[in-house]
């Protein structure tokens, strides 16, 4: 039974590890909506009633959904191809800058249209 306390083990620490991201996240996420709220809305991929759901969240509440064992932030760019072309060898960072712009904007743009049909 060595081995279960192990994986428990590994298992709290990564559970930590989770809430820890999660609450950097919230609190990234809630700096950039009150700054400015149409850049974060891009730059998190986020509705405007998410955005202001966001800016308005007490610490509390907060701390609450950081609690989770899921993350709450995920990969945008969640295909082979785009995360290829994003971390490529290229040696100008400021085109895969705007390569990775193209990409959110993009998938920002599918994310829309598919609500509209929906």
């Amino acid at each position: 039974m060595e081995t279960d306390k192990v994986i428990n083990g590994a298992s709290g620490e990564i559970s930590k590890e989770i809430g820890d991201i999660n609450l950097a996240y919230m609190l990234l996420a809630q700096k950039l909506v009150k700054q400015d709220r149409a850049a974060a809305m891009f730059k998190l991929g986020v509705s405007r009633e998410l955005a202001d759901m966001l800016a308005g969240m007490s610490l509390a509440q907060i701390l609450k959904l950081a609690a989770s064992n899921f993350l709450l932030c995920s990969f945008r760019i969640d295909d082979h191809p785009s995360m290829s072309a994003v971390v490529g060898d290229q040696k100008d960072t400021t085109l895969q800058q705007a390569h990775m712009s193209i990409l959110m904007s993009a998938r920002r743009l599918q994310v829309r249209e598919a609500g509209i049909a929906a």
